[in-house]
């Protein structure tokens, strides 16, 4: 299946139940030749909205961290491991709430078939998500920026996701936290040497 077929039918997936409170379907975004994947957790509310992965706070300071590393983003292709939004009541905001094996494992086939049609010569896991169904057994502390075996790609490594970032307690730890993330970037787009 070619990856514009996969996003028509994704858009009416009911695999499992997260269809159900999202607004949309949020596929994967990119260059069909990209030489870099990048897979996140699941869209956000403001991704959920707009329908784009990676457009909202997160994605923005991942746009960045790729400019700063010399790294272009609309060179590289974004998704998620899980195609809709999981969320929870919060008042006037919807609370972000974490996918459970049931719902990673409902999605799963959309990714691989993102996987197979862009042929990354680089696939990054962004945060511990991703890891686990990219990378099982990889661990984003010991591992990050670190060249993995994996039938997936020629070089499959983790990262922070960079909503980690935005969470960080004060500014200082923000700027340490922005500082290795960049130098993770670094790192992987060392792994995918331009023809």
């Amino acid at each position: 299946m070619n990856l514009s077929a996969a996003q028509r039918d994704a858009a009416s997936c009911r695999r499992c139940h997260l269809w159900q409170k999202a607004t949309q379907t949020v596929f994967g975004a990119g260059p069909r030749n990209a030489a870099i994947m990048f897979v996140g957790e699941q869209p956000g509310d403001v991704e959920d909205r707009e329908g784009e992965p990676f457009v909202g706070p997160a994605g923005r300071l991942l746009r960045d961290a790729l400019a700063e590393a010399g790294i272009d983003a609309d060179a590289v292709y974004l998704t998620n491991t899980v195609k809709h939004f999981k969320w929870r009541e919060g008042g006037k905001r919807r609370i972000h709430e974490r996918p459970n094996r049931e719902e990673i494992l409902a999605c799963r086939m959309w990714l691989d078939i993102e996987i197979a049609a862009v042929k990354p010569r680089v696939l990054v896991a962004l945060g511990a998500t991703a890891a686990s169904v990219i990378m099982p057994g990889a661990k984003v502390t010991r591992d990050r920026a670190k060249p993995l075996a994996s039938p997936l790609a020629q070089r499959v490594t983790v990262t922070v996701h960079p909503s980690s970032i935005l969470r960080a307690v004060d500014s200082r730890a923000r700027a340490a936290a922005w500082r290795q993330f960049v130098d993770d970037l670094r790192a992987i787009a060392r792994m995918a040497p331009s023809h």
